[in-house]
């Protein structure tokens, strides 16, 4: 495997809490536990063994003057004619004067500014269980926004004209899409996603550069193989139309500051050609950026958008002398079952 100098592998089953779903989606409780682990060796026996930090499960929790007139020479004076002031009714010219708008009031100006900055959100069904959300706000710019569904939350931006395009895995089939700006402002769509029930989907999200990663291995396969779906190779959701395989979302602005990221991982559990297991598992590398901290990081698993099962994880990650090693989380979801139709 060209992109791993070595590997940590958890041992035990971790035992942990699930939380309730976010935003009137159905979840899946389970009773409070932690789990730690510790000593598990190196997958690569070639190098000397490195302890794996505590590993702890929780329940889941926007002038210049005027010139001077010229002098007359001769000015003769004469008696001024009297001067009548028209009736309107009887010059059209007059009454079209009188037709003209007039200027708009305070009130009025700041009604049409408000209707101008209106924050709106839409969501519509597209294939392979995805929703394409659109948000549109022209007074917030280039600005952070948090995305929240059924307990999947990240970070976008919008462009330079307040808006943002994007396609998100759904994971109910009663979908619910809450934007909220840092300024409190926000707004809300929702969507039926029918073809739900024909899809699995399992998300991690964390926040920051904690060097997570999603993988799953297709029926068996080896790590870098073609049955090897993660963030390096995560193909499209043509692969779940046509029931090939699996394949990674990647959620989130990388370039905001300490935001909060996502990797959903679908696969079409009853249209896929073939049959077998799934493996699922969560890794981080040790690296500059999170050696000898502790990080977070929230699971989520939904089997055809019937519940959402959470967990939350805070691992302890070695110090900076194992900097380039891998550690690998197994147990943090269930396996997919995979029959052929």
């Amino acid at each position: 495997m060209k992109y791993r100098k070595e590997i940590v592998t958890t041992a035990g089953t971790l035992a942990c809490a699930v939380s309730i779903g976010f935003f009137m989606q159905n979840t899946q409780s389970a009773e409070r536990q932690t789990a730690q682990f510790a000593g598990a060796p190196l997958a690569n026996s070639q190098a000397s063994v490195l302890d794996v930090a505590e590993i702890t499960l929780t329940s889941a929790e926007f002038s210049q003057a005027a010139p001077a007139a010229s002098v007359e020479e001769d000015v003769t004076p004469v008696a001024a004619q009297e001067i009548v002031a028209p009736d309107p009714g009887d010059r059209p010219d007059m009454q079209a004067a009188d037709a003209i708008d007039q200027p708009d009031t305070p009130d009025i100006q700041e009604a049409e500014l408000q209707a101008d900055c209106d924050i709106a959100a839409n969501a519509r069904p597209v294939a392979a269980a995805m929703v394409n959300l659109t948000l549109n706000a022209p007074c917030l710019p280039s600005e952070r926004v948090t995305v929240h569904h059924s307990g999947l939350v990240f970070n976008q931006t919008t462009d330079a004209a307040g808006a943002f395009n994007i396609t998100v895995p759904a994971l109910a089939e009663e979908a619910v899409f809450i934007v909220a700006f840092t300024n409190g402002e926000g707004a809300v769509a929702q969507t039926t996603v029918e073809e739900m029930a024909d899809f699995d989907r399992v998300a991690l999200q964390w926040k920051g550069e904690t060097g997570f990663q999603l993988h799953a291995r297709e029926f068996g396969a080896d790590y870098g193989s073609d049955g090897h779906v993660w963030s390096g190779a995560a193909r499209d959701m043509s692969y779940a139309v046509t029931g090939q395989g699996g394949y990674i979302s990647l959620l989130g602005d990388r370039d905001v500051p300490d935001g909060l990221l996502a990797e959903v991982y679908t696969f079409p559990t009853n249209a896929a050609k073939n049959s077998g297991d799934v493996a699922l598992s969560v890794e981080t590398e040790v690296a500059a950026s999170n050696c000898g901290l502790e990080i977070e990081a929230k699971t989520l698993q939904t089997g055809s958008g019937i519940d959402i099962t959470t967990r939350n994880l805070t691992l302890s990650v070695p110090d900076c002398d194992a900097t380039g090693n891998f550690l690998v989380l197994n147990n943090l979801f269930e396996d997919l079952k995979v029959a052929s139709r």
